[in-house]
């Protein structure tokens, strides 16, 4: 298990810092929020996905060419599914104060916003899983998802 200060700084930049562009753009941004996310960002997700990534390693490395790919790419889509992106807007909502709009219809956002985004994130993940050194992994993920923060921010204007 890892958990380094590299990890740390980079989570909490990157996944506050998408999900604050998100909110400037839906003008929601709340100072709380941006703090939330980047304590998040600092701790679950530099925690978890760094290890996540290293399990995925460890997990297929007995497999070769386009399956070892093929599985890498599905196990980074399996770990990010509708649960985590739940889980994602759930922060959201707690930390921006809306603690009604915490509710099962979180679930629904997410599996739609999982489902209609399965083709980018499928080529996203193919290439942070395959092209992209383990070290550089979480950064790359990172970015991915502060942008993907973006996307979620909206799913729920598109899917709520």
């Amino acid at each position: 298990m890892i958990y380094t200060k590299q990890n740390i700084l980079k989570g909490a930049i990157i996944y506050s810092l998408g999900d604050t562009i998100a909110s400037v753009m839906l003008d929601q941004f709340l100072w709380i929020r941006l703090l939330g996310m980047l304590f998040i960002g600092a701790t679950i997700y530099a925690f978890e996905i760094p290890n996540y990534f290293i399990w995925i390693d460890k997990k297929t490395a007995h497999l070769k060419g386009i399956n070892k790919s093929l599985n890498k790419t599905f196990l980074a889509i399996v770990y990010f599914n509708p649960l985590w992106i739940a889980r994602h807007l759930f922060f959201i909502k707690l930390f921006s104060q809306h603690y009604e709009a915490i509710n099962m219809n979180l679930f629904t956002i997410a599996f739609w916003s999982f489902v209609v985004n399965i083709p980018i994130s499928s080529i996203a993940n193919y290439i942070i899983q395959n092209k992209i050194k383990l070290d550089w992994r979480f950064m790359a993920s990172a970015i991915f998802s502060g942008l993907m923060a973006i996307y979620y921010a909206f799913s729920e204007s598109w899917f709520g």
